[in-house]
């Protein structure tokens, strides 16, 4: 079987506090992407050993200990009984990107074991056993525009849609570390929560709807000060960095045309 495992944006991104485990307390709108991986899953013969893995497109964590989808199988594995399969991802989207490629490839994975798991998670425990495997996996459970707070595992839905918008991914490849974008950060609480800055018109959300990774990554990083500025120069009603970054989004209410030392940055544009 077929499987597309999408790149999601954060449509804000605010960063309250330091947790005494050391994670921290957040609050965004995330929101699914057309920009895919793809992964393939395939079930092997009873007597094959239990997984088998291959990858291709961009290159990536060779380990296997630490790529998403092997923890995301054993993570399964362990928990229910699994027929033995065959995993290929093909990989579109840059890693490290702020683009959540890794954690949706493990929601992946998950979601397509418990397919062919001899006694199938209910919908509460395969969101606990992503919970596990990264902030960021419960949301791609779904794969619909949800709030998310706590360290990524509450979740709502909320009133946001991008319909009959085009949106523009760019990737600078500047890699951006999780310790190196938190480092760089003082958390506080706004006077506003994210879900009221949401709601508001999108020709109001620049300088309003703020992902507070942003400002330090464009003083360190110019590049991505410049792209952000040649996103608004091209009509954008709203740019910004996604996630830690360094990839970077427009939305525009038509497809825009980009300057030619722009278009080299872009890894996905299409309906929103």
């Amino acid at each position: 079987m077929i499987y597309f495992s999408p790149a999601k944006i954060n449509l804000g991104l605010q960063i309250l506090k330091r947790r005494d485990d050391g994670f921290h307390m957040l609050r965004s709108v995330m929101y699914p992407t057309g920009l895919c991986d793809i992964i393939e899953i395939n079930q092997l013969p009873a007597e094959d050993i239990p997984v088998r893995f291959s990858q291709s497109g961009i290159r990536f964590e060779a380990d296997l200990e630490k790529n998403l989808c092997m923890k995301a199988w054993k993570l399964m594995a362990s928990d229910r009984d699994l027929p033995p399969v065959a995993i290929h991802l093909h990989k579109q989207i840059p890693v490290g990107a702020g683009l959540g490629g890794g954690s949706s490839n493990a929601s992946t994975v998950l979601k397509a074991l418990n397919q062919i798991a001899s006694s199938p998670a209910s919908a509460e425990k395969l969101a606990e056993l992503a919970a596990q495997l990264g902030s960021d996996c419960p949301f791609f459970l779904n794969e619909l525009p949800m709030m998310m707070e706590g360290r990524g595992e509450i979740l709502s839905q909320v009133n946001v849609s991008l319909d009959k918008l085009h949106l523009v991914l760019l990737f600078p490849g500047i890699h951006i570390s999780t310790a190196e974008a938190y480092g760089a950060v003082s958390p506080f609480v706004p006077d506003l929560h994210l879900k009221q800055l949401i709601e508001t018109p999108m020709d109001r959300w620049k300088g309003l709807i703020i992902n507070d990774f942003e400002k330090n990554a464009l003083i360190k990083y110019p590049q991505l000060l410049t792209l952000k500025r040649s996103l608004y120069e091209a009509g954008a009603l709203y740019a910004s960095m996604s996630g830690s970054g360094s990839a970077l989004y427009g939305i525009f209410e038509t497809p825009p045309q980009l300057p030619e030392e722009v278009r080299s940055y872009i890894i996905w544009k299409g309906p929103a």
